[in-house]
């Protein structure tokens, strides 16, 4: 598995997300998040297919920060079985990923 994930997930409205980044960037569980849309889902849910407007949450973490920042959205997201998934990031710039991998850590980056 990679050392460094980018998580997704989806609310109905830009606050919930925006709530989301904030709480997750603010508990150094993510280095930074992006929120993005809105954007039109088309799913399956309680046996109809639906569509619906959402707002894509984007979160940046490394593979150990990822089970306490999967838990802290499932605990603080308005829907009861939001969809959580991680994708590895495979590279990325060595400044970058350092400064990920300080954010998310108990002293946090350096001046």
């Amino acid at each position: 598995m990679s050392d460094y994930l980018q998580v997704a997930t989806a609310t109905e409205t830009r606050a919930a997300a925006i709530d989301l980044a904030q709480s997750a960037v603010a508990a150094r569980l993510a280095g930074n998040a992006q929120v993005i849309g809105p954007v039109v889902s088309v799913f399956w849910h309680l046996g109809e297919q639906g569509t619906g407007e959402e707002w894509r949450l984007l979160l940046y973490t490394t593979a150990d920060r990822y089970d306490a920042l999967e838990a802290h959205l499932l605990a603080r997201h308005p829907w009861s079985n939001p969809q959580v998934i991680a994708t590895p990031i495979v590279a990325g710039s060595t400044e970058c990923l350092a400064w990920l991998r300080q954010s998310v850590g108990a002293a946090g980056p350096t001046p």
